[in-house]
Parts: C-alpha cells; structure tokens; sequence
C-alpha cells in the first residue's frame, strides 16, 4: 500500500515538473534566438534592442521555471510614465554607445618606442621579422612573433652596449 502512494505521488512530481519544462520551452528557444543573433554582427542600435528583448525573454522564462502557476498571460500593464522612461533610457544607451565608435576621439595617438634616437635607427636596421610574421594569421603565430621580436631586442640590447 505505501508503495503504491509513493509510486502516485512520485508520477505526479515528475508530470507536474515535466509539464512545466514544456511549457517553458517556447520562451527558451526565442532566447536562444535572440542570443545566436547576438553572436552575429549587429550595430550598436540593433545590439541594444536585442540586449533589452533578451533581458525581456530571460526574465519571462525564469520566472517559469521557477513558478509552478506562472501564465504568459499574466503579465504587468505598462503605465506610459514607464513607457516614456525606458524610452529615454534606452536612448541615452545609443548615444553612449555611438560614442564609442572607434577613433572618434580627437585626442592625439602617441606611439612610443622601446629605443630612442640613433638607438632606435639601429634596432630599425637590425631587427629581421620573420617571413610568417608579415601576415599573422593565428594567435599561435602571433605569439611566435612577439617572443621572437622581444629575443632579438634583447639581443641587440647585448650587441648595442659592446
């Protein structure tokens, strides 16, 4: 008898759980949607509307999963001071984020050297990149050709000072 109450008891736990888990997928896969797009590019107007739809959407399947009496249907209605906020938020967002561009500075770029003067003309004249350095292709390359340019200035620093 007590098996057959915990067999019932247990089929309806796991239905019941089961049952939220499916009812919750429709809200899962737009989520991952949204997020494939996110890994593709985007401009920053586009970025911020899927960050906040996401946002959105991860918030809607959380409480899902989390709620055993949770509706789509049951959602808060938006007041249109609420509206008028995130409007305003959002576009402080996108001016922010073009502001960002690359280069949109008008600060000067200073570029320094590890040499100076007749020194830095010498190192220019004795330093050799390797042929697989002029197009780096891979991070595996990349990393050959800084350990190789950082052995031969570390070279000429020995030959320099003779």
């Amino acid at each position: 008898m007590k098996s057959v109450i915990l067999f019932i008891i247990l089929s309806l736990y796991t239905t019941s759980s089961f049952a939220g888990k499916t009812r919750c997928k429709p809200l899962l896969e737009k989520l991952q949607n949204i997020q494939a797009k996110q890994r593709s590019g985007y401009t920053a107007k586009q970025g911020a509307s899927l960050q906040n739809r996401a946002d959105k959407i991860r918030e809607q399947w959380w409480r899902c999963e989390n709620s055993s009496q949770y509706s789509q249907q049951t959602k808060k209605k938006v007041t249109k001071k609420k509206v008028n906020a995130q409007v305003k938020t959002s576009k402080k967002n996108n001016k922010s984020l073009k502001i960002l561009k690359p280069f949109a500075t008008s600060k000067a770029i200073i570029v320094q050297s590890r040499f100076k003067g007749k020194k830095q003309q010498a190192w220019l004249n004795f330093y050799e990149k390797p042929e697989k350095c002029k197009k780096m292709k891979t991070t595996k390359i990349f990393a050959f050709c800084m350990e190789n340019k950082l052995k031969q200035q570390e070279r000429f620093i020995q030959l320099y000072h003779q």
